[in-house]
Order: C-alpha cells, then sequence, then structure tokens
C-alpha cells in the first residue's frame, strides 16, 4: 500500500540560491516515514514504550530538481521490503504531476537500553505492510578518504540531538554541507548517506572531505577514528 503527503516548501527551508536544502529535503523524508510508520501503528508511539526506536542506517536520494519558496510537493512513499533485521522504505517526490525525485532508505529498530538492533518484523504489528514495489537503486559502496581535500571540526551541540539522545540523522549531513558545499545548483543529483556510529552530546566529529571530479565524498569519524557517518554526492552533468 502507498501513501501520500502534500508539503509547501517553506522561506526559512530554502538556501541563498532559493532552492530546499539537502538536509531539510531529508528531515521531509524522515517526517512521512513517521507519520506512516505511526499511522500504521508500528511508530515512535507504539515502539518507545516497548524500550524501542527506529534508526535509519542508510539513504540514497536522486534529485533531477530541487524546489523553491512555495512550491508545493508530493511525497509517495511504501515499505520495499521487512528483512534480515532491516525495512526498506522507497519514496517517490512530485512538484504537480512532475516527477522530481525519488528514494531509497534501510531502517532498523534499536533496542535503547542494549543500544543494538533487533529483528521484530515477525510481529503482528506489521503484518500487512509490504507493498513491495521496487525502486531500482544500486546500493553506492563508500570508500575511505586516506588524503582528504580538507578537514573540518564539528562538536555535537544540543541542537543537534533528537528524542533518541544521539545526534539527529539530518545534522550529520548538515556538517557535512557546512564543510564543503558542492555546487549542484540546477543539475541532477544523487546523494547516498550511511549511518554507522551514533554520535552523543560533546562529541567531536572531523569532517573528512574529498572532492571528486563528479562531486564530493565525505567520512565524519569520532575522536577515536571511528566513522560515525559517510556521504557521496554525485553531480551529473
Amino acid at each position: 500500500m502507498k501513501y501520500s503527503y502534500e508539503y509547501k516548501i517553506k522561506y526559512q527551508e530554502v538556501d541563498d540560491k532559493k532552492k530546499l536544502r539537502l538536509y531539510d529535503l531529508e528531515n521531509y523524508l524522515l517526517e512521512v516515514a513517521g507519520t506512516v510508520a505511526d499511522e500504521l501503528d508500528f511508530g515512535i508511539a507504539r515502539l518507545h514504550p516497548m524500550g524501542l526506536t527506529w534508526i535509519i542506517t542508510r539513504m540514497s536520494i536522486e534529485m533531477y530538481e530541487l524546489p523553491a519558496p512555495c512550491d508545493t510537493i508530493r511525497i509517495e512513499t511504501w515499505i520495499e521490503s521487512d528483512a534480515h533485521m532491516l525495512s526498506t522504505r522507497d519514496f517517490r517526490i512530485y512538484k504537480g504531476d512532475t516527477l522530481i525525485g525519488q528514494c531509497k532508505s534501510v531502517w532498523a529498530v534499536l533496542d535503547m537500553e542494549k543500544r543494538e538492533i533487533v529483528n521484530i518484523f515477525d510481529h503482528p504489528m506489521f503484518d500487512g505492510a509490504i507493498d513491495g514495489e521496487v525502486i531500482d537503486m544500486p546500493r553506492v559502496r563508500m570508500t575511505t578518504i586516506p588524503e582528504p581535500t580538507g578537514v573540518v571540526a564539528h562538536t555535537v551541540v544540543y541542537s543537534d540531538l533528537d528524542y533518541n539522545k544521539h545526534c539527529n540523522s539530518c545534522k550529520y549531513l548538515q556538517a557535512m554541507l557546512d564543510a564543503y558545499l558542492p555546487d549542484y545548483y540546477g543539475k541532477p543529483l544523487r546523494l547516498d548517506i550511511n549511518y554507522s556510529k551514533e554520535a552523543m552530546l560533546g562529541e567531536i566529529l572531523q569532517t573528512n572531505y574529498l572532492i571528486t571530479d563528479d562531486g564530493v565524498q565525505y567520512q565524519l569519524k569520532n575522536e577515536a577514528g571511528e566513522t560515525s557517518c559517510s556521504a557521496k554526492i554525485t553531480i551529473n552533468e
């Protein structure tokens, strides 16, 4: 089954080029996913009393056009599959009748006390939720950045935190774009982002970025040298 929601882009969500910021776009997608999960009774409101929560592990977004202030977008979403402790949710993004983007995201359920991923997809609350349609977006594998073009530090502060007491998913992307913003305006782009290790209040993350021929690659590392998040923006000329 598919679900659809409309949103009007706000002025505070666009940048100096009058285009929707990528991390605000990600926030819309996360909001839609959460809204549907709540409507189907397996959202945060249901999971939190069980000591569980949703976390996103990967997201791939293709955008052919970025919306502007006062544009109305429609986001369509559905569950592709629940398998191997992971749930895959897909999206299409429309402006009017025009498809301007699509997305594939992968989610897991986290035991908040043990900080471990658990498999609850055999629970009756998930019965009948899978639509099954597949968006063909092959996974992009992230590589390490041995010699970054630049490194910018970011300390996880109060405004970065979410209700799970760790850095909000969109804040990693914001830190990356603050470190280096590629010129993707007016061009089709693909964003791939992998979440590896949660970052907590007070942690210092180093944003390593590497400028490539077709975009930029990012790695956010904590003080122990562990990768918290990695991403790649590919720009199609």
